[in-house]
């Protein structure tokens, strides 16, 4: 699918939405991408990838409570911030489509989804797009795709999605590489990106916004996401323990933090704070090992134990910090 990078100062505003200026001279992208809904936690996101750098930069958009949308084909990135406008104002995904396509002089090159926070999706693809290319629009899911290999891969998404279970982040990652596996864009791979936001707004954009990950450039840009995706989580847990830790429940920190550190078992960072936390909790002994291997990664971890206890996140006796600061 192409995506033509159109500057957002080019557009020439008219009533309550912009009819948009087509350049067919503008830069080509081409795509495959889901927006989608979890319908246990309310979360949304739109995930895509696309031979084209920094495909997460005008393709996907969203907001928390509101909805998520991914323009493509000759991308019109307009249409991400005025459809969620629209979205706001109580129109419906098919009416926000509808009103963005006609309005739009470069409709039959354009790809659009729209999915609110409901879980009411549509989507369109314009007859100008590169074949293969199509799109299905269901309850919770919409998937797009044009200039790809063949006209399995946009189903093949659908059924990806359909099929795996777990957390929204991971079952939209499963599309893209259903997606790639096949037969993808035509030309390769390059880029991807996932957000993911809450189904109520909070009122606290950066609480509302749960993910936001990108590849920019990388030979293999869905397994590198889903690479990222995996650290995310380790780091999810890192940050549970940190806040266990500000509210003194050590037990729970030392969970939290032993979790992420199995996930990534030679992150120096995760190892080092498993082990700040058992020696917090007398478990100096165990928690020894940890500091030895994390001392050899980098002395600067040794020099960081030295300045813990003045803000008390070392909380050891004098005998047992010897024994931390010591060990060989």
């Amino acid at each position: 699918m192409k995506i033509i990078i159109i500057s957002l100062l080019s557009f020439i505003y008219m009533n309550t939405y912009s009819q948009q200026v087509f350049d067919k001279n503008s830069p080509l992208v081409h795509t495959y991408s889901i927006v989608a809904r979890d319908t246990v936690t309310g979360e949304i996101g739109v995930a895509v990838q696309s031979h084209w750098f920094n495909v997460g930069s005008v393709v996907g958009w969203g907001e928390a409570g509101v909805g998520v949308i991914a323009t493509q084909s000759f991308v019109n990135p307009a249409f991400g911030i005025q459809g969620l406008e629209m979205l706001k104002k109580g129109k419906s995904p098919q009416q926000v489509v509808d009103e963005l396509i006609v309005s739009d002089e470069g409709r039959d090159m354009r790809q659009l989804a729209v999915m609110d926070a409901k879980g009411n999706s549509a989507s369109y693809t314009g007859k100008g797009c590169i074949d293969a290319a199509g799109n299905i629009a269901e309850n919770n899911v919409s998937v797009q795709a044009n200039m790809m290999v063949n006209a399995e891969v946009w189903p093949a998404m659908l059924k990806a999605f359909k099929e795996t279970s777990g957390p929204l982040a991971e079952r939209m990652i499963s599309a893209l590489e259903a997606a790639q596996e096949t037969g993808g864009d035509i030309r390769g791979k390059q880029s991807a990106s996932i957000m993911i936001f809450t189904g109520v707004n909070s009122g606290k954009p950066w609480a509302d916004k749960l993910m936001d990950l990108r590849v920019e450039d990388n030979a293999e840009p869905v397994k590198e996401l889903k690479r990222l995706v995996k650290v995310y989580r380790a780091y999810e847990h890192m940050n549970n323990g940190d806040l266990a830790v500000e509210k003194g429940n050590m037990e729970l920190a030392m969970k939290e933090y032993s979790a992420a550190e199995e996930m990534f078992p030679d992150n120096a960072e995760m190892k080092y704070w498993h082990a700040v936390t058992l020696a917090n909790k007398g478990n100096v002994d165990e928690a020894l090992p940890l500091f030895k291997a994390v001392f050899e990664m980098d002395n600067n971890w040794r020099i960081l134990t030295e300045r813990l206890p003045k803000v008390n996140l070392l909380t050891v006796s004098n005998n047992d910090y010897k024994k931390i600061i010591e060990v060989k």
